[in-house]
């Protein structure tokens, strides 16, 4: 194990790749001063900034060896549930009028999102990322859940993080895709209102489990087992998906789109 704090580590690392915090931070699709902050001990690393961080600059381990324990997500006590079902669904279905899918989002894309809200602060924008990325390793599972994506057109015409950020978004929805598990459609624009205009949500099933379903909403969302609720959300799902563009020409819009950020 190499000597030092993980701050004086990563500085010697950039400093021998002849990197500035600021080209850094851009490899690391983080600011500046986030590295500043973490070469001094004034900032927590997150494990992806650790893994991303010991990629870029050739390193073996040193960093990740003192990372803090993250093994606990940072995530608000109402929401602390949904995590748990998700891991332990066999089916996810959501559908998304104005963003791309948690679950679906890349580190940068989420990070866009995330600096939106009132009071953001570098330290809880990193912090809600890393959780963000850490659900995702549900599709890492040896039997993944079935995952049945709906999601608006403006979703994918609204430019998050500007124009690299949303090329590389879909290119990573359309790679997802790919796998057999994962099938994500449009709801295109002309259809105009749906059963789904008033807001997105979720909703899991899994073996041993009541059906859960999470709710999004303007001051924060909802996580319910309520029968009634999941009943009438999964009847809102149909009335949704009936609208939406088979999977294939889906696919096609997502190529178009992605291909106009990238002009």
């Amino acid at each position: 194990m190499a000597e030092g704090t993980y701050g004086e580590i990563l500085r010697k690392a950039r400093e021998r790749a002849s990197l500035s915090q600021t080209a850094l931070g851009e490899l690391l699709s983080c600011s500046e001063s986030l590295v500043g902050l973490i070469e001094r001990g004034k900032r927590r690393p997150t494990r992806q900034f650790t893994l991303t961080a010991e990629a870029v600059l050739g390193l073996n381990g040193e960093l990740f060896d003192l990372l803090p324990n993250t093994t606990a997500m940072s995530v608000p006590k109402w929401f602390s549930e949904w995590p748990k079902v998700e891991e332990r669904a066999h089916t996810i279905r959501t559908w998304q009028p104005l963003l791309v899918p948690g679950l679906l989002q890349t580190a940068r894309y989420a990070r866009a999102v995330l600096a939106a809200a009132p009071q953001a602060t570098e330290r809880w924008i990193e912090e809600a990322v890393e959780t963000r990325m850490r659900r995702q390793v549900v599709f890492d599972r040896e039997q993944p859940p079935l995952y049945w994506g709906l999601i608006d057109e403006c979703a994918l015409l609204r430019p998050v993080g500007g124009k690299d950020v949303m090329r590389e978004q879909l290119q990573h929805l359309l790679s997802m895709t790919q796998r057999l598990n994962i099938s994500l459609q449009v709801v295109p624009l002309d259809v105009g209102a749906t059963a789904g205009v008033a807001g997105g949500f979720s909703i899991a099933q899994g073996d041993g489990i009541p059906d859960h379903v999470s709710i999004n909403a303007a001051a924060q969302d909802v996580v319910s087992a309520r029968e009634d609720i999941v009943r009438l959300l999964k009847v809102r799902y149909d009335a949704i998906h009936k609208w939406a563009q088979p999977v294939h020409i889906s696919q096609c819009l997502l190529h178009e789109v992605a291909a106009r950020y990238g002009d």
